[in-house]
């Protein structure tokens, strides 16, 4: 993905890293290293937002860690102390291909968290992770409400609320800064904390968001506090792309064939095209799912965008290179490029083709999956 498609192309990897890439005709394979062969090799996938991970494939309360209903706001839970890097929805996926998964606490509460960056294979989270915290988590939509009697139960309230809390956390700079001048301790409050490492952009926000209004209600809280906006879901965003495209906020859209019920009635399979037109950055992601096996799988999301507008190349960046700039680790994984972290996923044919299988996973330069899927 870092330029045009190589035919009978060459990956050598050596420690864990690609040392070049290049047709066979140019690039000989040193003697007696390892040989895998595939039809099709592509930089391992990456997940642009998921809960794999958090959620468990038992849809039992013992491995449901995506979200905490205590508090409305809640930014300072990290993703990273719930990550079960052996969940199998993590293995799941990356039989498929995927090995990169930007994995977060469920849209649901007004701020659910800190997200991480992860690989799908590893011994321990520590390990394994990419990025964290990587995103703070936000929600405008329907689900974030709590309805009569609750709070927030409108989404102006929402709207208020979050602004009521950035306003705090400014504050709190303020406070922070003061004490550290005069040399005086400073009360630690891990909630607003993790806001203020958003307004000072060392923590980009990333809003679920899906109809047009909160859409653009994102929008005006970006223009007031100056945070990095990322827009997650976006299901109306096809509706506003000069809007978004003028703030130069990147999307991370909805699975594509995600049901049109709720925030999401008014969904189209042609969105990631229409933004891709627009000049905006996008990613695409298999998101949340409360049925068992509680996980899409972004390959086949990539798969149908690919048929509704975005071309091949643009489809797969929209699971390589482009969701690896946009979550801040395109140094070290979504294209195939010297120096790079060696994952790779490989394929009997066109991988999105329902048909083909991915017949091998290969993470940080070992070889984590050989079974065709």
């Amino acid at each position: 993905m870092a330029g045009p498609p190589i035919e009978n192309g060459v990956v050598l990897i050596q420690n864990g890293k690609i040392k070049a890439v290049g047709p066979a005709s140019s690039l000989p394979i040193p003697s007696g290293w390892q040989q895998r062969k595939a039809k099709v090799v592509t930089p391992g996938l990456i997940d642009a937002h998921a809960t794999a991970g958090l959620t468990g494939i038992f849809n039992q309360d013992h491995d449901q860690d995506q979200l905490d209903h205590g508090s409305a706001i809640q930014a300072q839970l990290r993703a990273l102390d719930a990550f079960n890097l052996h969940e199998p929805l993590v293995a799941y996926l990356r039989s498929f291909g995927i090995t990169c998964l930007h994995s977060s606490h469920a849209p649901g509460e007004l701020v659910s968290g800190q997200s991480l960056v992860v690989k799908t294979a590893g011994r321990t989270v520590d390990q394994a992770v990419l990025k964290a915290p990587a995103m703070l988590t936000a929600t405008l939509r329907s689900s974030a409400s709590k309805g009569a009697r609750k709070s927030p139960g409108t989404r102006a309230k929402m709207v208020a609320m979050l602004r009521q809390e950035f306003i705090r956390a400014q504050d709190y700079q303020r406070r922070r800064k003061e004490s550290d001048q005069e040399g005086k301790a400073f009360q630690r409050d891990l909630n607003l904390e993790a806001l203020a490492e958003a307004l000072e952009g060392r923590l980009p926000v990333l809003i679920t968001a899906d109809r047009a209004q909160d859409i653009a209600s994102a929008l005006r809280l970006q223009q007031e506090f100056g945070f990095s906006l990322v827009l997650d879901s976006a299901a109306e965003s096809y509706l506003m792309p000069e809007e978004i495209h003028q703030a130069g906020v990147p999307v991370i859209l909805h699975p594509t064939m995600a049901r049109p019920q709720g925030d999401r009635e008014n969904l189209s399979f042609r969105t990631a095209a229409k933004l891709k037109a627009a000049g905006i950055a996008v990613a695409l992601q298999s998101g949340y799912e409360s049925y068992v096996p509680k996980v899409r799988v972004v390959l086949f999301e990539a798969a149908v965008a690919a048929a509704h507008g975005l071309s091949f190349e643009q489809a797969l960046a929209t699971v390589t290179v482009d969701a690896a700039r946009l979550l801040g680790v395109a140094d070290r994984v979504g294209s195939l490029e010297a120096g790079k972290d060696a994952d790779l996923a490989l394929y009997d044919g066109d991988p999105f083709e329902y048909t083909s299988h991915c017949i091998g996973v290969i993470i940080d330069g070992q070889v984590v999956e050989s079974e065709p899927r």
